[in-house]
């Protein structure tokens, strides 16, 4: 599977674009600030419906425009497909594939799988929990229709449980039985989620190892652990038991909507105690692994967005990284970076095929 053209007008801070690309590697070069990583993002549209770094849409169309418009052409196994993404400010986001419109947008997760590598990557350690539940949400529901739909569900009926108990607290109420019918449907979706996760988890963590030994070099010993807010309860004794404290703060304080991933190096907490180095392994093991784990699941490889990569890696590890997404076990590849000659120069060096674009104030030109 790979991206044919793009197009788009009114991107962010790209007026128009538009450019076709090669089925292996594609480098978008230029300074910091020009808008490499917004051409990133528009392709991330196109895969998931929504950006990368802000899903507020009306927020990414370019200043004093009324609207953007994406436009992506996709191979897949050899059949053309036409995705296209329209939003104006105040109005419903239209989302199509070949021309025929959505009637929910989860139907078009995971057609075009993808996968991003970003600096922002390390809110995955710093930040709460509930980004480390977004990266195990998106990773399952791109090859899990049955997860994504319980998933909606699911958030969908604790909604509707944090609503009835911030109306109890405002009317001085309480209605034990209306509560039980949102609390049954919480407990078979939860239940379902929880048991995906870890079955994920059970086959995640291998490719995760091995592709830490690979990028770091050593044999430290990582893993990934998934901490569940029930603890040992379980879901329906965990919501009666926190019935109080919830009733008191106005929402649902157990279930996997408070799940959290530990990441951990030698047993010892990666936030708290591993270097700068182990951190950024860390993280990139992780997205190798989540692209690998999604090329098994779907039988396609997916694509892969590199942004600001070299930024985060020594020059020798840099090289061994593109040797190895530039192979067969990979296909199409999106690079950002700061310099135009030394992307050219690797790339020719390895005999790897290949387009470099130059993004310099909002204009795009093909070296």
């Amino acid at each position: 599977m790979f991206l044919k053209q793009l197009s788009l007008i009114n991107f962010k801070n790209h007026p128009e674009f538009e450019a076709k690309f090669s089925e292996k590697i594609n480098c978008f070069v230029g300074n910091n600030g020009v808008g490499k990583t917004n051409l990133l993002d528009a392709i991330h549209y196109l895969s998931f419906c929504k950006s990368f770094f802000n899903t507020i849409d009306s927020q990414n169309i370019k200043h004093n425009e009324g609207f953007f418009v994406l436009q992506g052409h996709f191979d897949k196994f050899g059949e053309q497909s036409e995705v296209y993404c329209g939003i104006k400010r105040n109005q419903k986001k239209i989302f199509k594939k070949n021309k025929k419109e959505y009637e929910r947008l989860s139907e078009h997760i995971g057609q075009f799988p993808l996968v991003m590598i970003s600096p922002s990557d390390a809110e995955l350690i710093y930040e709460s929990s509930e980004v480390r539940r977004k990266f195990l949400d998106g990773i399952i529901s791109q090859y899990d229709k049955v997860y994504l739909d319980k998933l909606i569900v699911y958030n969908q009926v604790l909604k509707q449980r944090n609503a009835l108990l911030k109306h109890f607290y405002e009317s001085q109420s309480f209605d034990s039985e209306t509560l039980e019918i949102w609390d049954e449907q919480l407990i078979i979706y939860g239940r379902t989620i929880l048991e995906i996760r870890l079955n994920f988890l059970k086959q995640f963590a291998p490719l995760f190892n091995h592709y830490y030994r690979f990028i770091s070099e050593s044999k430290e010993d990582v893993s990934l652990h998934y901490v569940n807010s029930l603890g040992e309860k379980d879901f329906k004794t965990a919501l009666l038991t926190s019935l109080p404290r919830d009733r008191a703060v106005h929402y649902t304080t157990v279930g996997p909507h408070k799940d959290d991933l530990e990441f951990s190096l030698d047993g010892f907490s990666l936030k708290k105690f591993a270097s700068q180095g182990q951190q950024k392994s860390y993280l990139l093991a992780l997205k190798l692994a989540q692209f690998e784990f999604i090329k098994e699941q779907k039988n396609t490889k997916p694509l892969l967005l590199l942004d600001d990569v070299y930024d985060k890696l020594d020059e020798a590890r840099f090289t061994k990284l593109l040797e190895m997404v530039s192979s067969d076990k990979f296909g199409q590849v999106f690079i950002t970076d700061t310099h135009p000659d030394r992307m050219n120069q690797l790339l020719n060096l390895k005999q790897i095929d290949h387009r470099i674009f130059l993004v310099e104030n909002s204009v795009v030109n093909e070296l």
